[in-house]
């Protein structure tokens, strides 16, 4: 996992109203309408959390057809297991500096005397 990853899922479950998604859709699948009306919140405003938790792979949405022809959209939970120590941290900079074409992560260089251009 990068730092970008990393930060992603932070953001995704740094919200209120995501983690009342995630409770809710702990019981099991679920589709869009039914799901805001549990909430209490609009569908609009759903899919954007619902959008943030599906980037950070915590969240899968399908799109299905009802026996009456109507498209709805499930979301339920992606196996996840969120776990935030040092370790993890030090391995997200890590994964950045192999990732990186010189070999330093984003924000390494000015510990090491370079200067930005």
């Amino acid at each position: 996992m990068t730092s970008e990853e990393l930060l992603a899922v932070l953001a995704a479950v740094g919200h209120a109203q995501r983690l009342r998604v995630i409770t809710e859709l702990a019981a099991g699948r679920m589709y869009v309408s039914e799901l805001a009306r549990r909430l209490k919140i609009s569908r609009p405003l759903l899919y954007m959390h619902l959008e943030r938790l599906e980037k950070a792979g915590i969240v899968v949405g399908n799109l299905e057809l009802s026996q009456d022809g109507k498209a709805l959209k499930y979301f339920e939970l992606a196996p996840f297991d969120l776990r935030l120590n040092v370790d993890t941290i030090l391995a997200a900079a890590q994964e950045d500096a192999a990732a990186a074409p010189d070999g330093v992560a984003v924000g390494e260089s000015a510990e090491k005397g370079h200067t930005a251009k």
